[in-house]
């Protein structure tokens, strides 16, 4: 099968998030200007480069109540940070539940539950137990093709590890087994690891 995406895929589904997997979900917290907090997953979310640690995210898709855009994006275009947290396996019901297309009032750490704590560097909440959070100064908002399209570039500007994720001087995945976005409604969770050696190494 081939098909170009401007004339559609004649199928009962869109292929294209079941073909690039499994991606890493950014649980991003943010504050607005308010100091309404939010907290939404995205699995359009990678690391980008290594010095200075740089991280991006994408924003597809708008809520009427931000101005052709969603919670995370307006409130970061309000205050210029954010917090991405690391999802594990173990958080998946209240990563999902944060994922509602809940009006902007609606403070997503109170309603799934999940404790928060303040970040170190930044004026915003990070999740509290969390594998991993990454503090991050956004330098960047890119436009991108198609209507409320964002790629969100940011900083690394402070780093959390849970302590029993630390093992021998390593950061463990296997010790809290990350949770990756598939396709459809599909996810993924990481239990095995193996290592190979790059040539000349």
């Amino acid at each position: 099968m081939f098909y170009e995406p401007k004339d559609g895929h004649g199928l009962p589904h869109n292929p294209f998030n079941a073909i690039v997997t499994p991606r890493p979900i950014g649980w991003i917290s943010t504050r607005g200007a308010d100091g309404q907090d939010n907290l939404a997953p995205y699995s359009f979310f990678n690391a980008v480069a290594y010095v200075p640690p740089q991280v991006m995210f994408a924003s597809t898709g708008a809520k009427p109540d931000r101005e052709g855009t969603k919670d995370s994006v307006g409130n970061i275009r309000e205050t210029g940070v954010f917090c991405i947290n690391i999802v594990e396996f173990a958080a998946r019901d209240v990563m999902n539940r944060s994922a509602g297309p809940w009006p902007r009032a609606t403070d997503e750490f109170t309603d799934a539950g999940i404790a928060r704590e303040a970040c170190r560097m930044i004026d915003c909440p990070r999740v509290a137990g969390a594998p991993a959070a990454l503090e991050c100064r956004m330098t960047q908002i890119v436009r991108l093709e198609g209507e409320a399209n964002f790629l969100v570039l940011g900083e690394v500007m402070g780093v959390h590890l849970r302590d029993d994720c630390l093992i021998d001087g390593r950061f463990d995945v296997t010790r809290y087994q990350p949770l990756a976005r598939m396709g459809y409604r599909d996810y993924a969770v990481v239990r095995e690891v193996f290592a190979m050696p790059r040539p000349g190494e």
